[in-house]
This record gives structure tokens, sequence and C-alpha cells, in this order.
């Protein structure tokens, strides 16, 4: 995909969703971090259900560790790889009291040192909370990036360092978010909805599907 055809990608989309924004429902930034850390090969359906009566009583590192991994665990119980999120959660809680004062770090090397927080994680926080031009790729992102020839890359590192050189202003803020809602909701993993998408004639994807009745070829 050339320059033109990536602007023209993220203007359409632009224009269908003005604001993009995370699914995550989250009140601070450091409810941001917790939902993120507890999003890892979970949905964020899965996570505002478990989220919504724990922020409710933890708005702060410090009621986190208040609450103790048992008490998280009991917040969490439903979402996937329960035990150790909750002791990576109280685990970085408790260094963002310790050392930041109880707030969550702008800087990615900071947050990439906090337990369960990876450099997905830490764009993804840094995007939202703080409006960086990050792209934390996921794997409707990589999908995405390698299917329509935006980004392609046999890593997320990869596609991450592809978005980061060809995504051009003013799209850069909102471009994972708009790549992301894309993925899971039209450019899907095993059928893509090529019929209904919004952007079908700049993808470089040879196997369209362009009948709504018919599977995606082999």
């Amino acid at each position: 995909m050339n320059k033109a055809a990536i602007f023209e990608f993220f203007r359409r989309l632009a224009e269908l969703n003005p604001s993009p924004e995370t699914e995550l429902e989250f009140g601070n930034n450091y409810q941001l971090l917790v939902a993120v850390v507890l999003s890892a090969q979970s949905t964020d359906v899965g996570v505002n259900k478990a989220t919504r009566a724990l922020f409710r009583e933890v708005t702060t590192p410090a009621q986190m560790v208040e609450l103790g991994e048992e008490g998280l665990k009991e917040h969490i119980k439903t979402i996937g790889l329960f035990n150790s999120k909750a002791k990576n959660v109280i685990a970085l809680s408790e260094i963002l009291v310790e050392r930041y004062g109880g707030e969550v770090p702008e800087d990615r090397d900071a947050l990439v040192e906090l337990p369960g927080v990876g450099r997905k994680t830490a764009n993804v926080v840094m995007n939202c909370a703080f409006g960086a031009e990050t792209f934390a790729v996921d794997t409707h992102i990589f999908r995405v990036g390698n299917r329509t020839g935006i980004a392609k890359g046999k890593t997320p590192l990869a596609v991450e360092k592809q978005l980061e050189k060809r995504v051009p202003q003013p799209f850069r803020v909102g471009s994972h978010h708009w790549m992301i809602l894309h993925g899971r909701y039209i450019c899907k993993a095993r059928t893509p909805e090529c019929w209904r998408c919004p952007v079908v004639d700049l993808c470089d994807y040879k196997d369209k599907v362009l009948d709504k009745g018919a599977k995606k070829a082999a």
C-alpha cells in the first residue's frame, strides 16, 4: 500500500469514527494500566465485566495494595491467568506507590519495568493516557497491518516499526484504535468481511471475500 492509499485508509476510518477509543473501561490512568495488564490473552468485554465492581472499590495503587492479592483474585477470577495477573497487579501497584507517588509514569522504559507490563501494554497506556504517538501491536493490528499492506512484518515489533514510519499525520494518535476496531469487527481472522469494508479498494489482500455468503479462499 503506497503513501496515498495509507492516508486515504485512515481518512475514511477517521470519518466513520472521528474519536476512536479503547473499549476497556477505566476512570483514571491507574485503572487504565490495570485494565490493560488484565486484558492480556483476554477479551475487553471479559475484563470490563470483572473490573466494574473492582474499580468502584479501587481507584489508586494504594487501595489496590490494601485490597491485597487474594481480594483482587476474587474480582478477576473470571479472567484467564488471573492468579499471575493478580500477583503482577499488586506488585506493580506497590512499585507505583514506592517510586512514583502513586502516579503512572509516562515513560516507556519506566512502564516496561513494571511487573506484567510489556511493550504493547506500555504503548497502550502512553497512547490512551498521555496522547503519545505509539502503536500497540496486538493480534488485530498484526493481522490488519500484514493483510492490507499498511505495515508488513514477521513480528509485532517489526509491524510497529513499519507503522511508526508509514502512518501519516493527523492519524498517528488514533491509528492503532482504528486498526484494532477494524480487525475486531470487519477484517476478522477467519473470514474478513470485505463485502462491507469501507477501505476494501485500498487493501492489498488477494483473497478478498466480497460475497457475504462465501468463505475465505484457501
